[in-house]
């Protein structure tokens, strides 16, 4: 039964392969390859394309191809080779659907011995080439080959029995040749992997089977326990009960099991019941939801049309509204009379609030050339601060560093010089001058030597005189 929506291009190439004749039917299924590469990988549309194929027999004819003498198919092995891909590109994840025991039982392994039979085939043709350059397009045609049955087993493990046990395999494997025997050996290789991973697969599969079958007779026994356990516990009561209460004592234990069960089986209803009303419960609280936010903004835009809206004038007044209106003005004013002021006194108050206002600006004014100039004087002592942090030892002082150290207020800068020059000639003095002197006592520096010293002072921030 030909499937309904076939893609055009495999109609159109299955059409061509019927009218052409035979020795073209080659080079027209290689266009097969163009369409496969050109549909995405693992899409829903590409399965469609492989299960076109294998229904208008186009894998068939793939394989009778790859049957017939090499020598007498047009393009070569070239050809071949890019049939091959062809063939396990479509027969790993095609669903063959109603033709599932053809397919399976008859052409997955009629196309691995077809793979076995031109791998070798071709090795036959290496070992008799001669020169270097045929040897490697056999070679690389080789490997193209043994990749397409690596291909076909990947997507159906249970073709690898049929390969390993294959005459072609194990002629395969019977050659001298170091790059043939090469990729002979991955392609075992490969093969095992593959082997080795389905059992692995398998022996999951069955280990989590047995767990499944363990946990079931557990639950079986444990069932089982309880009964045993309950009947126990009903003929130890009997043996208790007096005879004549059996009735009655069986009759309540009934009802508590009843009781017991209907409470389960309404909780259970229950429960399913709020399942199946969640999403209408979810629907209810999102309208509610929606309703109360569109009531909301509804409100605030009747609000604001009301505050903006035009104004439409007062409505008309008769004449008893307009007397009382007015009666009610007249009893205000009496109630409340204004106080009346002259023109002297109002520009009088005018003048002390203009007066006020000047005075006021300008402390404030002065405030912030005080406020900017401590700010100033608190950024010089913290500089400096950090200066005097930063500040090698006297040892280690070099050059003009010291320099970098002078006080920038001239009364500072001559009381340290004076200190200096005080300790200065202290030291200097002979020894019999310091007799009955003490410490802290100053000594008078004369004012010439001190104006000299100062004259020479760098003082940062001022111009020398």
């Amino acid at each position: 039964m030909k499937p309904t929506g076939t893609d055009p291009r495999i109609l159109s190439l299955a059409a061509e392969v019927a009218k052409s004749p035979e020795h073209n039917v080659p080079v027209i299924l290689l266009k097969l390859k163009e369409i496969l590469n050109n549909t995405p990988l693992g899409s829903s549309e590409l399965k469609k394309i492989k299960q076109d194929i294998y229904c208008y027999d186009l894998i068939q004819y793939c394989l009778l191809v790859l049957s017939q003498d090499c020598s007498r198919i047009q393009g070569g092995w070239t050809t071949i080779s890019q049939l091959t891909q062809i063939l396990s590109h479509c027969c790993v994840g095609l669903e063959p659907g109603e033709d599932a025991e053809e397919f399976y039982n008859e052409l997955l392994p009629s196309a691995a011995e077809n793979f076995l039979i031109l791998g070798r085939q071709l090795q036959t043709c290496f070992i008799n080439a001669a020169k270097g350059e045929e040897k490697d397009k056999l070679l690389h045609f080789f490997q193209i080959v043994t990749d397409s049955l690596f291909w076909l087993l990947g997507g159906h493990v249970q073709l690898i029995q049929n390969v390993l046990q294959s005459d072609h395999f194990l002629l395969l494997l019977q050659t001298d040749n170091v790059q043939m025997g090469s990729t002979v050996m991955t392609m075992v290789q490969n093969i095992l992997q593959i082997n080795r991973a389905k059992r692995t697969k398998t022996l999951l599969k069955l280990n989590r089977q047995k767990e499944e079958e363990d946990r079931r007779l557990q639950l079986q026994l444990q069932r089982q326990r309880a009964m045993r356990l309950y009947r126990e516990l009903r003929l130890s009561m009997l043996e208790i009960v007096h005879p004549g209460q059996v009735e009655k004592h069986n009759r309540e234990i009934e009802e508590k099991s009843a009781l017991i069960i209907q409470k389960h089986w309404r909780g259970y209803r229950e429960r399913k019941n709020f399942r199946q009303q969640r999403p209408s419960l979810t629907e209810y609280k999102a309208a509610v939801t929606l309703q109360r936010a569109t009531l909301k903004f509804l409100a605030k835009c009747r609000k604001k049309k009301k505050l903006f809206g035009p104004w439409q004038g007062l409505r008309e007044l008769t004449d008893a509204r307009r007397v009382e209106l007015k009666q009610q003005v007249d009893d205000y004013v009496r109630r409340h009379p204004s106080s009346q002021m002259s023109d002297v006194t109002s520009k009088e108050l005018h003048s002390q609030a203009q007066q006020q206002l000047q005075h006021y600006f300008m402390g404030r004014a002065l405030e912030e050339r005080t406020q900017q100039h401590r700010e100033a004087l608190m950024a010089q002592i913290s500089t400096n601060i950090e200066q005097l942090m930063k500040a090698p030892s006297l040892k280690e002082a070099e050059g003009k560093e010291s320099e970098l150290f002078l006080s920038r207020s001239r009364p500072v800068a001559a009381k340290a010089k004076q200190a200096h020059l005080t300790t200065l000639k202290h030291i200097q003095a002979p020894w019999w001058k310091k007799l009955g002197e003490e410490v802290g006592d100053e000594v008078d520096v004369p004012k010439d030597e001190l104006s000299v010293e100062l004259g020479t002072l760098f003082i940062g921030g001022t111009k020398p005189p």
